[in-house]
């Protein structure tokens, strides 16, 4: 009976077909989490410029239809 045991655990410990699928997660997780970073702390910035060129234009006429 220990036998068998010994050896049903020695097969879980040797499969990793589950382990690709984690890594992946893990890696996913971790390029969203870079992206938002990067998302929030660019458009604060584009913000700012956006904002500061439109009141640099001076006021323009509008396009002749």
């Amino acid at each position: 009976m220990f036998n068998i045991i010994k050896s049903t655990l020695g097969r879980f410990r040797k499969d990793e077909s589950g382990a690709t699928l984690v890594e992946y997660g893990i890696a996913l997780s971790l390029a969203i989490t870079i992206g938002a970073g990067a998302f929030l702390t660019l458009s604060g910035d584009v913000s700012e410029s956006m904002g500061a060129a439109s009141s640099a234009l001076p006021d323009a006429p509008a396009a002749p239809s």
